[in-house]
């Protein structure tokens, strides 16, 4: 039986098993991802990525990426910040220079996405990435008012980072464990949801808003942390008035730095990509 090689990685604990397409072949993903997500009986993940070269000259790697239940999300910025890590320590590829200063080189790759083609600054010490700068984008908003059966009339604020996020503020962010899941399939959003259970920690200046966010991820459920969902928890905090253009945003695993710049509208995170382990498994497994 065929053995892959893997990589496990994480972003603030949110943890993906990394396989690299160019090398290994996977004819089913969303299977692998089910089976070798498991905690118990497979490597334990939030779901499978898989690393490819980019089919278009615009980009160039490609990723896709599997959630825990099988489903193919359309983005994930943590993952896409543990691909950068991986691309530039694991297999050293072609890479543009950018700039260089205060200790630090930045290099840049062009990623290929279900939701686009997202950049990614690698900033890079001694030939280590001791961090990732992704630009996500522009978002896409649209209010929505839920009523949720266990609680009364519940509002929240929809964004799109190229995957549905519903932004909840309130002072019990621990709700999400009680209602991300009916949230997640809530009638409201026909190709389910990303829930996100925010409060807002502090506004000590008017640019710079730390905030408490956790997050129910379609077809993971409870993640330590979530890219796409603290971009859409920082730009919703701004459009409702709750923040400025920049916030760290805290979740369950670590912070990440999240910029909505006014120059072109796209947000832009910035937080820390980790190697976890890495192994064989067989494909049939």
């Amino acid at each position: 039986m065929k053995k892959i090689h893997f990589t496990k990685m994480q972003g603030c604990g949110n943890d993906y098993i990394y396989v690299n397409t160019m090398l290994y072949d996977i004819p089913e993903p969303s299977a692998a991802a089910i089976r070798w997500s498991d905690r118990h009986k497979g490597i334990g993940s939030d779901g499978l990525v898989l690393i490819g070269k980019s089919p278009i000259p615009e980009a160039d790697y490609s990723m896709r990426i599997f959630n825990a239940d099988g489903s193919e999300a359309r983005m994930c910025g943590n993952a896409s910040r543990c691909i950068g890590k991986y691309l530039f320590e694991q297999t050293h590829p072609w890479l543009l220079p950018v700039s260089e200063g205060n200790g630090y080189q930045e290099t840049r790759i062009r990623l290929l996405t279900k939701s686009g083609i997202k950049t990614l600054f690698l900033h890079i010490s001694n030939d280590v990435v001791e961090s990732v700068t992704v630009d996500m984008g522009e978002p896409v908003f649209e209010d929505e008012t839920l009523y949720v059966p266990s609680r009364n009339l519940r509002q929240g604020t929809f964004v799109s980072m190229g995957n549905p996020h519903f932004v909840i503020f309130t002072d019990d962010v621990d709700q999400v464990s009680e209602e991300g899941l009916a949230l997640e399939y809530y009638p409201s959003f026909p190709q389910r949801c990303n829930i996100e259970f925010a409060r807002i920690v502090s506004d000590e200046t008017a640019d710079h808003t730390t905030i408490r966010t956790r997050v129910w991820e379609r077809g993971s459920g409870i993640t330590q942390a979530c890219g796409t969902g603290a971009c859409a928890t920082a730009v919703a905090a701004a459009k409702v008035g709750l923040a400025g253009r920049q916030s760290q945003i805290v979740m369950d695993g670590g912070t990440l730095s999240i910029e909505w710049r006014e120059s072109d509208n796209h947000v832009y995170m910035t937080g820390p990509a980790e190697f976890v382990f890495e192994g064989e498994i067989e494909l049939g497994d």
